[in-house]
């Protein structure tokens, strides 16, 4: 609905108050599958990224592998959606440290509302696979979740929430359309984040503003932001990957840390292509 002011002296003040409140709910989340949604301004198909990895060994970063991020249009049950994959490959090199194959894939409706998530990670020795799928009506969220253990077994359950619950992969999305101005250091986004068994608090924090230089050469102002999941064994959040994003309206990674079960790791970009927006944030 479109609020047009020049249609005020068209309805009676019986009408006047009802009016405006359906202008406002315009502005709210309905608890359905449009109560998930959100306004996609960073992104479009055909987004290619691609990373440098390094691992933190004996207090010396080494050359660990490769990581790329594809963005496309694509369909999820015959209904037009973005498929956003993640991959991260390690070396022969560094095998013999650590093994790190993961792959991250999600489908999110147009308007970013999750559908569907699986993670497939070798992490040493160990294989999982996490899987999520979503569905919405009645003012609720409806999850069926899949685990595949290390050592082969499958677990499967459902659940259902009367709020919005996201992965790890459909959540980076939408925070890419976040905006940011009037932030300070510290304001915390919180969302309920799903796996494959478990539904778990989790939250953004914003840490504000650094300059970094992206393994092509370049320096790009970005927004700092940390993603965050509790730690029920600690009682406290625990940092799972700090993101830095452009500051312009892509807010593509130019840096990950992230802080593995079995040391840390960093990706630096190496190459962008099919940015929505113009690259404002280079600083030269």
């Amino acid at each position: 609905m479109i609020c047009n002011m020049k249609h005020k002296k068209m309805i009676s003040k019986g009408h006047l108050k009802t009016f405006f409140l359906m202008c406002l709910f315009t502005l709210l989340p309905l608890h359905s599958q449009a109560q998930c949604t959100f306004r996609n301004t960073a992104f479009g198909g055909g987004e290619f990224l691609s990373y440098n990895l390094y691992y933190n060994w004996k207090f010396v970063w080494v050359k660990a592998g490769t990581a790329s991020m594809y963005t496309v249009k694509s369909k999820y049950k015959g209904e037009d959606a973005y498929r956003a994959s993640l991959t991260t490959r390690g070396n022969k090199n560094v095998d013999q440290m650590f093994v790190l194959r993961d792959t991250l894939l999600c489908y999110s409706s147009d308007e970013l509302a999750p559908l569907y998530f699986r993670k497939g990670a070798r992490e040493g020795s160990r294989y999982t696979v996490d899987e999520v799928w979503y569905t919405y009506g009645n003012g609720n969220t409806y999850l069926q979740q899949h685990r595949q253990n290390h050592e082969g077994k499958h677990e499967y359950q459902k659940k259902t929430l009367n709020e919005c619950c996201y992965d790890m992969m459909n959540i980076f999305l939408r925070a890419r359309s976040f905006n940011p101005e009037g932030w300070k250091k510290g304001h915390v986004v919180k969302f309920p984040i799903a796996d494959g068994n478990s539904i778990e608090k989790a939250q953004l924090r914003y840490r504000g503003k650094s300059t970094i230089k992206a393994d092509n050469g370049k320096k790009y102002r970005c927004l700092e932001l940390s993603y965050m999941e509790y730690d029920r064994g600690d009682a406290k959040y625990r940092e799972i990957v700090r993101f830095y994003v452009t500051d312009d309206a892509n807010h593509i990674p130019i840096r990950l840390d992230m802080f593995l079960k079995f040391g840390s790791a960093k990706a630096f970009l190496t190459n962008m292509k099919g940015a929505r927006n113009p690259i404002t944030s280079i600083v030269k």
